[in-house]
């Protein structure tokens, strides 16, 4: 019925999109080239169209009832006292220089944290306004903020929206603690976010999707959006599509395992949500990878930043390559007893985050220079 009523008008498909376009813009309908794949898709029968603005639009555009052009529908709206439970973890790394860890560990009375993977660390928990924070310090001159937020989502919108508008503000903070307990400048890098989900909200074949789109919240928003209130119905928009599309994207990678867990990794982050928990990953298996992740990431990052300077990377000897090596190998190599449910993790953390790739090129420059 759609493409009879576009067709009784004369209208190509593209001609179609900008009268819907026309109409929609203001109410966060995303641009010509999207919507004319969504006019096809809904066309042809490659998807139903169950969003209520494009349904409204067609109405509108081809003068009709949604009982004429779609016939009996049940719209899929999420109802707003839907929300799905999700504990949002942020790694929020910093390099100090390993001649500072001793003052930090002073100066914060931190405690032996014992070991991340063979990495000896020290932690204390701190005050965060917005969480649960602990402080880590690795002796080879890291430091990291893990902070816990518990969050309730009405959809995933919001979520894309949040992590963004948090991310400056966590990066402000992190470094103004840093900065003023070393009484040193101190910039953290960046901010990995996990999320585990423990209370879903959306239906069994919107839930793996769902969980993708969480791993890469990105694909909701739109370039350089000032995250206004039109850039929340944008991302609504999308988020409802990709729900009735699918989304796979190729550089995502798959842990889960059928019965027992959904969980993806991307350069963005991490996502999981235990099926059957008593089968499932614990959440502190999914953290301590990560730690230890972020940690090395952070580490061969300020290797990579001297070589780009110009300069031969100066790293205390015990903290060299033979160490780096070392580290590589734990990551890489399973443990007797590790399960095939954390094997899959950890190797989807640290192909996805490209830490063994760093660590292979700090090896072999600092092997490099020393023996010269």
């Amino acid at each position: 019925m759609l493409t009879a009523k576009r067709e009784s008008r004369g209208w190509s498909r593209k001609r179609a999109a900008k009268e819907l376009h026309r109409l929609g813009e203001s109410r966060g309908l995303p641009e010509l080239d999207a919507i004319e794949k969504a006019i096809y898709r809904h066309e042809t029968g490659r998807a139903v169209c169950r969003d209520p603005l494009y349904i409204e639009l067609y109405c509108t555009v081809y003068s009709a009832t949604s009982q004429e052009l779609f016939g009996d529908i049940t719209l899929t709206v999420r109802q707003p006292d839907r929300l799905s439970g999700v504990r949002s973890h942020k790694f929020i790394p910093a390099f100090i220089e390993a001649r500072q860890v001793v003052n930090l560990i002073a100066q914060e009375a931190m405690t032996p944290a014992g070991s991340k993977f063979g990495l000896e660390c020290f932690r204390v928990n701190t005050s965060n306004p917005h969480g649960d924070c602990v402080l880590y310090v690795w002796p080879f001159g890291v430091a990291m903020f893990h902070l816990i937020e518990e969050l309730e989502l009405p959809n995933l919108a919001h979520l894309a929206i949040w992590r963004r508008q948090t991310y400056a503000r966590d990066l402000s903070w992190a470094s103004d603690y840093l900065s003023a307990s070393l009484s040193a400048s101190v910039d953290a890098s960046y901010v990995l976010s996990t999320y585990w989900v423990h209370t879903p909200s959306w239906s069994a074949h919107e839930i793996d999707t769902a969980l993708r789109i969480m791993c890469l919240p990105r694909i909701l928003h739109e370039r350089d959006s000032e995250m206004s209130s039109t850039s929340l119905a944008h991302a609504e928009l999308v988020e409802r599509s990709l729900l009735a599309d699918g989304f796979e994207p190729g550089e995502m990678t798959s842990f889960s395992f059928k019965g027992v867990s959904l969980g993806y990794a991307s350069w963005s982050g991490v996502v999981y949500y235990p099926i059957a928990p008593r089968r499932a990953l614990a959440e502190d298996e999914i953290v301590n990878v990560e730690l230890a992740t972020q940690a090395m990431w952070t580490y061969c990052e300020f290797i990579n930043e001297q070589v780009e300077r110009g300069n031969d990377p100066e790293v205390p000897a015990q903290y060299g390559w033979r160490f780096l090596r070392g580290v590589r190998s734990r990551l890489i190599n399973a443990r007797p007893q590790e399960t095939e449910y954390h094997k899959s993790m950890r190797m989807a953390i640290l192909n996805t985050s490209g830490t063994l790739d760093r660590l292979s090129e700090a090896i072999n420059i600092i092997r490099e220079t020393s023996e010269r």
